[in-house]
């Protein structure tokens, strides 16, 4: 993979960047987790530092190719103003074009133009690759060059991500290549015990995952919305609890090789239940084996917050991706904050995948720095642990 290095002297260069600035919003347009934002810094400062003049595109939720207010960069551009210590604009046009164009070229060395919404064009995501194609030649008519840095989006065959890195000498960002060489030292070469822990809502969104990992991982604990269906394949009654019940022979099967390969299984051993999923519903406490038919099954109880933590205590490296329970309602947010706690303060080689686990880690009140990587793409991280090919990292490879 093509790193910065790769590209030779940026001085007075302009330099195209695709960072990745999907950050939430609350309903006054303030950000409420500049995670990513604060991600992205190391690679515009590197590149700021060497005199280059910097053309940032990202994208804010899913527009569904239409200019939507809703969705403007603004206040993306307005806090990297704060964070970067140079001069930041934001660009005057929802979609690249002359004026696009002019701002690109009335850059100064050091200086970042931050361009809004990539979706707001339907190219963007299309299907159909001479569309990606047709705006990836719009984007390419700004820059000399392209660094990939956004990568909660390499795992997608988009035209900022993929496309345009066949049209200009390309080369991974910083965060790219951390991402990767954390992510691949964990899937790929880790130091063993290997323990992988898995939660969030749905089974079938980790079916690849499991998959895989049943073939390379010692311990796999089970915990979130998806326990359930585990505990529904080995005959224990679930409530109303979230169930797939389509994916339970596929999770037998899952059970089955798990114990034929060795691999230690760990699911909860008892479980916090509320007759409702609501933050002020009582929550009550039962085993994992007798959770009552009118109650739900909300987080992972204090036995199994015990069995993970000692799990993950002992192991060398430890993979994590999705919470074990609603940790958004403080009542059923032990379970997350007792693996993040036992992956903070263990010795092991640690790295949460991304997504709602990040966002965990952050609203709880974590240390950032007491892991060895926080990954800022849920999706491209999963795709990882599957042992799938990222588009957006097999063209930096060429």
């Amino acid at each position: 993979m093509k790193t910065i290095d790769s590209l030779g002297d940026l001085r007075g260069k302009r330099v195209l960047v695709r960072s990745d600035f999907n950050v939430p919003l609350d309903s006054e347009k303030n950000i409420t987790d500049d995670g990513r934002i604060k991600a992205a810094l190391p690679t515009l400062k590197r590149l700021t530092d060497a005199g280059a003049k910097v053309i940032v595109m990202a994208h804010l939720g899913r527009p569904k190719g239409q200019v939507n207010p809703e969705y403007c960069l603004g206040p993306v551009a307005t806090r990297l103003g704060e964070l970067a210590g140079v001069p930041v604009t934001f660009t005057k046009s929802h979609l690249i074009d002359e004026t696009t164009k002019a701002e690109a070229q009335a850059l100064k060395e050091g200086e970042i133009l931050l361009l809004n919404n990539v979706r707001f064009d339907p190219r963007e995501t299309s299907k159909v690759d001479e569309e990606r194609e047709e705006l990836a030649k719009s984007m390419a008519e700004l820059a000399d060059v392209f660094v990939s840095d956004g990568f909660g989006v390499v795992h997608r065959k988009q035209a900022s991500v993929y496309d345009i890195a066949k049209l200009l000498p390309s080369a991974a960002g910083l965060l790219v290549e951390k991402e990767i060489l954390s992510l691949s030292k964990a899937v790929n070469d880790p130091e063993r015990p290997y323990a992988v822990v898995l939660g969030g809502s749905k089974v079938s969104d980790k079916l690849g995952v499991i998959a895989n990992l049943l073939g390379k991982a010692d311990r796999l604990l089970i915990g979130g919305g998806m326990a359930y269906t585990f505990l529904a394949a080995k005959g224990y009654g679930v409530g109303n609890s979230l169930l797939e019940e389509d994916q339970i022979p596929t999770v037998k099967e899952y059970i089955a090789t798990a114990e034929k390969n060795g691999v230690e299984l760990i699911l909860p051993v008892d479980v916090v239940v509320a007759p409702e999923f609501n933050k002020d519903a009582p929550a009550t406490v039962v085993d994992a084996d007798a959770i009552p038919a009118d109650q739900m099954g909300l987080d992972i109880g204090p036995k199994s917050r015990e069995l993970f933590a000692h799990a993950i205590d002992s192991a060398k490296t430890v993979v994590w991706n999705g919470p074990m329970g609603v940790f958004e309602f403080p009542a059923f947010a032990e379970g997350t904050k007792a693996v993040a706690r036992a992956m903070s303060e263990g010795d092991a080689f640690s790295v949460i995948g991304g997504g709602d686990s990040a966002a965990a880690v952050r609203t709880l009140g974590f240390d950032e720095s007491t892991f060895s990587h926080i990954s800022t793409g849920g999706g491209a991280s999963l795709e990882l642990l599957e042992g799938k090919v990222l588009p957006g990292i097999a063209v930096l490879e060429g």
